[in-house]
Formats: C-alpha cells, structure tokens, sequence
C-alpha cells in the first residue's frame, strides 16, 4: 500500500495524509457544465477543472501548496521521519498536495536551471517562460541558480516571464520572486490562457518554455468503437432524462484536433489495423462473436498548447515534467484519467468522469512517446510517416526517468536522509522530464 502511494505524489497526499480541505461554497452538479446542447468531452473537462465559477481549481482557495522553509532532509533518519514530517505538514495546511518543486525546494529548481544553462544560447539574452507556475518556487529557484551559477551578464540580461491564468497565482509568484530584490526587474507575470494564440504575439529569439505538471490537467477528447473493427467515433457530452443525468453521444469523426491526435498517433479512422488480408478477415469473424467496445483518450489539450507555442515560438527549447503513469485508474480506456474527488480528508476515486461536479481533480498520465510525436508534427507539420524518421525533424528530445534527469542536472544528495533514503529519487516513479530543443535542420 504505502509502496504504491508513494509512487504517485498526488496520490501520496490525498490517500495518506488527513489534510483539511476549504468547503465549497455550493453544491454544483455536473449536469449544470452542458447546456441544452451536447458538447465535446474536452469541453466538459475544461468547464469541470478550470469554469470560473464551478471549477475545481476555482473553487480550492489553497489549490498550489507553498512550504514556509526548505526539508532538511540530511537531519531526518528516513523514509518513516520523512512521512511522520510531511503527516505535520498537510495537517497545519489547507492544501491537498505540495508539487515536487515544492517539496524538495531549491534543489528540484535548480537541477531544471542546470539543464537551461548547459544547452542555452548564451550569445543572445537569456529568456524563460514557465506556463502554470504555481507559487512562483520554480521562478524563484531557477533564477537563484542562475545568478549564483551563470556569468553575470547572463543574469543581469535574462527575463523570466510567467503565463499564469489565475490571477490569486500571479500575485502570489510575484510574492514569492519578490523575495529577492534583484529578481524583480527580471520577472513579469502575464495573466492569461497559454492555450490562446491570441495572446502571444511572434518571438524569433531562442528562449525556454517550462511546463512542471501542466500536461496532467489539460483537457482531453475521448473516441469509441462499438468493437475491434468497427470505426471510431468522437464522444460527445449530452444531458438526458430531462436534464438530471449525462451520457455520452457518439458522431461520426469531424472535430479537426480530434482527427489530428488520431493521424499523429497513426489510428485509422475506420477502425482497421495493418496486417494480412488472413488477420484482418479473422479478426472481423472474432469481432462478430466476441464484440468488445473501444475508448481511447487523446490528449488533444496538449496538441493545441504545443500547436500555439510552436507557432508563437518557434525557436523554443522545453522541458516538461508529468506522471507518466497512474495507479489504480477505474475510467475505462487507454491514457484513462484518474478522477478524484476528497471530503472530509478523505479521498476517493469516481467510476466515472461524468460525475466530476468541480470538487473532482480530472488528470491524466502523460504519454510521452506521444507527447514527442506531437512535439515533432507541431514544429514543422510532419507528416505521421515521417515522425518516427529523422527526415525533416526540427528538434532533438530526451525522456528521462525524473530519477535520472536529478542525477544528471541536480543534486541527489540534498534531498538524502541518514541512511540513505531519497524521496526525491525513490518516490516519483512514475513521473518524467521531456527535453526538446530545436536543431539546424533545415530539410
């Protein structure tokens, strides 16, 4: 048990830890998200996390967790002292869970700093932009490093431009960057949906793009197919017996991010896979008898975000960190969320994300083998043959275990108790760091 929670960190707190939750200030029932008309299910999910009003995020007044002080971790025996801490910690707080910049604060910054400044371009002025930035730790730890680490006028010339939809957060970053006087005059926060092409305008300078648990909340569209062979269709959210309930609708394939996601993933749209006329004709014969439904997720948020970075930035380098998996997901279908909701310090998993009424988090487990698919076909619109080649490719990427990416860009030991235990290495499993920079490649 206490091996599988600490797999997840989202999971560790809200299943181990009683923290104290603020109570909503009304009841909302997820029927009040779709209108008198049907709508995709990334609508829904959008309106479920992020709708001003009813939104799970909207509704947490302690959504983003922030330590007073930095663990120190070399004065706590081990794994048992680490979580009887963490216990104390969740129980003083409202928060439901601290993010992993948070808990092993500055050094989990500082490894994302040294990745930048070993594969910066330090012949131009040095520029960031972190999309979701929570308290403000990552800016705060990325530009302590930096102007301990880097040549002076690499910091005295950079900027640090935060992209952040809530306005509570923004102010809060600024709080936080403000801590250090000479930070100030470097860092910005643009208050507004990084997802929305209208709010960037055309940069040609290189610069970075951080996205730390970004990818993991994104909306997603859901497609089905009533067995093996048969077509896929798009899933649409539809009230029923008059307006009380939701179910879902299904239409042929139309929506153009939908059938993008399929093309890149390489999913034929009729329901047919490669093989022998021999497999496919067996194949149809055991789809008669033993029909089996289909739902596959795709995570077309992230196409849409990868889609306006690309456009507005095409001389960006990212680096992304998400779950990579998750434990014990009931939602049926491939990259299925978990959707979970906590009451009275008590979590619980849903069946089913139609039940998401704003107090469930809806979040997903990052495929990064997609997620480098994509990253590929936005900046250059590569043919999906052409993905998987080196033919035309614009960017050169690099999936690393979160275990592996610390042990190259940070360092492991701040985060090490007495005899040896290291929750920073040991207890994020199932989460990745994604780095894309682009290349000369002009083919």
């Amino acid at each position: 048990m206490a091996a599988r929670l600490a797999s997840s960190s989202k999971r560790l707190s809200s299943h181990l830890f009683s923290s104290k939750v603020t109570p909503f200030c009304r009841a909302y029932s997820s029927t009040n998200i779709v209108g008198e008309s049907p709508i995709l299910v990334r609508d829904f999910i959008h309106s479920a996390l992020y709708d001003p009003e009813h939104g799970y995020f909207s509704q947490r007044s302690g959504s983003v967790g922030q330590l007073d002080r930095s663990i120190k971790f070399n004065q706590l025996q081990g794994r048992k002292a680490y979580m009887k801490y963490l216990d104390a910690i969740y129980k003083r707080s409202d928060i439901s869970w601290f993010t992993p910049v948070e808990l092993f604060k500055p050094w989990y910054a500082h490894g994302i700093a040294e990745a930048i400044m070993r594969t910066a371009n330090f012949s131009v002025p040095l520029k960031i932009y972190e999309i979701g930035g929570g308290s403000g730790t990552c800016a705060k730890g990325v530009m302590d490093y930096i102007k301990l680490n880097a040549p002076t006028r690499v910091y005295d010339n950079m900027t640090y431009v935060s992209v952040e939809i809530s306005p509570t957060l923004a102010k809060k970053q600024l709080e936080t960057v403000g801590e250090v006087d000479s930070h100030l005059a470097k860092f910005s926060v643009e208050c507004r949906d990084a997802a929305d092409p209208n709010e960037w305008g055309h940069e040609e300078q290189p610069c970075w793009v951080i996205m730390l648990e970004v990818l993991d909340n994104l909306p997603h569209d859901l497609i089905y197919s009533k067995d093996q062979v048969s077509s896929w269709m798009e899933v649409w959210v539809q009230k029923i017996r008059d307006g009380q309930e939701l179910s879902e609708l299904y239409k042929p394939l139309e929506d153009p991010l939908i059938t993008s996601c399929m093309e890149i993933l390489d999913i034929s749209k009729d329901g047919s896979t490669r093989g022998s006329m021999a497999g496919s004709f067996a194949k149809n014969i055991w789809a008669k008898i033993f029909p089996s439904p289909r739902k596959c997720w795709l995570p077309t948020g992230s196409l849409k975000l990868l889609q306006v970075l690309h456009g507005a930035l095409p001389k960006m380098s990212l680096i992304a960190s998400d779950f990579s998996y998750l434990p014990d997901v009931r939602i049926p279908g491939e990259r299925a969320p978990l959707v979970s909701s906590k009451k009275d310090g008590k979590s619980s998993d849903l069946n089913s994300y139609l039940d998401a009424k704003g107090e469930a988090d809806i979040f997903f487990p990052t495929d990064f083998w997609l997620l480098e698919r994509i990253d590929h076909h936005c900046s250059v619109k590569l043919k999906p043959r052409d993905i998987s080649s080196k033919k035309g490719k614009k960017r050169r990427t690099l999936t690393l275990d979160t275990s592996s990416f610390m042990e190259e860009f940070g360092l492991p030991s701040k985060t090490r108790t007495k005899d040896g235990y290291n929750p920073m290495l040991d207890d994020f499993k199932n989460t990745k760091f994604y780095l894309s920079v682009p290349t000369h490649n002009t083919k």
